[in-house]
């Protein structure tokens, strides 16, 4: 079942992630650079701007989803030391109980 949810989940984020590149990144880029659209770029009838420009989309996608994922774990590790700590805490013995009830009835009589 999670692995099914993982595969939605990704599908829609992958999505996003190229609506990002397609929609924002690269004007952006293009900005500086003054052309991001490689795949015009051909020599002698080989179309290798295709594979550049899909080459250049993926790595932007990996990317964020690897900065998604990080961000993520570091969430769930902040999670899990919080549960440690409260977990450190050992709780009292029965002998130590006892002696605080016994001090508390020494400090009602005096």
């Amino acid at each position: 079942m999670d692995l099914a949810v993982g595969v939605i989940i990704g599908a829609a984020f992958g999505k996003i992630v190229t609506s990002l590149v397609t929609d924002i990144i690269t004007p952006v880029l293009a900005l500086f650079v003054g052309k991001v659209d490689f795949s015009e770029l051909k020599y002698k009838g080989i179309m290798y701007g295709n594979f550049i420009q899909s080459a250049f989309d993926f790595l932007i996608i990996a990317f964020s989803i690897f900065m998604f994922i990080r961000i993520i774990s570091k969430l769930n590790v902040k999670k899990q030391k919080a549960a440690l700590v409260e977990e450190a805490q050992p709780a009292p013995t029965t002998e130590d109980l006892l002696k605080e009830i016994r001090d508390l009835l020494k400090d009602k009589q005096a």
